[in-house]
């Protein structure tokens, strides 16, 4: 695969990136491609664009306050960023942790923090909290911290011990980890607007901003329009900042995710045809996961959970593609594993990358804003266009569009 990153550069000027979002998420400008014609709308006018009938899957996923600052006795700020929970490795358990768990991290200053741990008290509901962090040292690109806490206080009115599930801990210690290229700090207002209307699964530490234009006003104009709505969970990393740094795209390491997808989103996706208009590019690689999830299992139908892991270039195995199932057949597959293991959800993770190339299996429809020049979302979209991509940048770059995650968004129908 011969892919050059710099056939996928533009100029982004930095008056274009938009700092802040607009006042009324939904008065976003929308721009619609549709099978080549370009034109432009306000994102409240959307649901007049999608048919009646189809099917609209959305990333559920919550941004957590992922941004733990301490203070070392010398005065040196030390930064925790937390990247995934590594005890308990369930995202679900480990908000529940009362006591301790551990933490694959990125660390700030971390020549400041070189051994020893840090501390700091936190107020929650009126008691004080203790809580520690130990660094138990390098696992791979990151650092494995250890947090421990303990309530000086910790016994109920009723005399039961009274916990504290890390969920309240690092919304007490932490920040919302709003992104890098905005260059300000994170504000108030921030933790309102980075998170979308329907977000209630924490485990992300940066938005799927596609969502963030949707109001409770446009999902009823959505739902009285006779379209129907699924969740999915992708816990989007902090990999979905980082640059393709090498020049050939073959040559890129794609960061991995958690997703998440329960039995009744699979049927209702059976139900039409393992068809979906997705929102945002999260959803787009949760969807089409799902499709080499189920061709995994069609070929292998007692693999256990951990082998249903989708590696980066999978879906480039031609052998592979040479009989390809459809994507009911896939979905399907998937649901009957489940019924087998008595689940009603699965849990896996993706390293997808979708590039130009790629066949779409499940999406037919993508909503989602304007991106970084040279990331692997640019791919993802220049892939689903068909390479029409630089008409639809140089479209919005000329006629006042903003771009990146607090921008505008567009519906691409190729």
């Amino acid at each position: 695969m011969d892919i050059r990153i710099s056939d996928y550069n533009y100029t982004l000027p930095d008056e274009r990136i938009a700092k802040y979002p607009v006042a009324e998420r939904d008065h976003s400008k929308l721009l619609v491609y549709q099978h080549g014609t370009i034109s432009e709308d306000h994102f409240y006018n959307l649901p007049n664009y999608l048919p009646a009938g189809a099917l609209l899957v959305y990333n559920n996923t919550r941004v957590i306050r992922a941004r733990m600052l301490f203070r070392k006795p010398t005065g040196a700020h030390i930064e925790i960023f937390l990247l995934e929970p590594y005890s308990p490795a369930d995202y679900e358990q480990t908000f529940q942790s009362q006591e301790r768990c551990s933490w694959l991290c990125l660390v700030g200053n971390q020549k400041k923090w070189k051994e020893g741990q840090l501390q700091r008290v936190l107020q929650i509901a009126g008691r004080d909290i203790v809580l520690t962090a130990t660094h138990l040292g390098p696992y791979g690109t990151s650092q494995l911290i250890e947090f421990r806490w303990e309530c000086s206080n910790s016994t109920a009115a009723d005399g039961k011990s009274a916990g504290c599930p890390f969920s309240d801990i690092i919304d007490a210690a932490g920040e919302l980890p709003i992104p890098p290229y905005l260059n300000r700090q994170t504000e108030e207002a921030d933790n309102t607007t980075y998170q979308t209307v329907y977000s209630r699964i924490k485990g992300s530490v940066a938005a799927p901003t596609a969502g963030l234009h949707f109001t409770p006003a446009v999902l009823s104009d959505i739902d009285a329009r006779g379209l129907e709505r699924e969740e999915v969970t992708l816990h989007v990393g902090a990999g979905t900042f980082r640059p393709v740094k090498s020049e050939n795209v073959a040559d890129h390491e794609m960061h991995s995710e958690h997703i998440s997808v329960t039995r009744a989103t699979l049927l209702r996706l059976i139900a039409h045809d393992g068809k979906a208009i997705a929102v945002g590019t999260t959803s787009v690689r949760t969807l089409e996961s799902l499709y080499y999830v189920g061709c995994k299992l069609l070929r292998q139908p007692n693999l256990t959970e951990e082998q249903l892991y989708v590696t980066q270039w999978e879906p480039y195995d031609e052998s592979a593609e040479a009989d390809a199932p459809t994507a009911k057949e896939a979905l399907q597959a998937i649901v009957d594993w489940l019924d087998a293991h008595q689940l009603i959800t699965l849990h896996t993770a993706t390293q997808i990358i979708i590039v130009p190339g790629y066949r779409y299996h499940i999406v037919e429809m993508l909503i989602t804003n304007f991106h970084q020049p040279q990331s692997t979302l640019l791919l993802l979209v220049s892939a689903f266009l068909h390479g029409d991509w630089r008409r639809v940048y140089d479209y919005a770059l000329a006629h006042d569009f903003r771009f990146l995650s607090y921008g505008d968004s567009s519906l691409l129908i190729p």
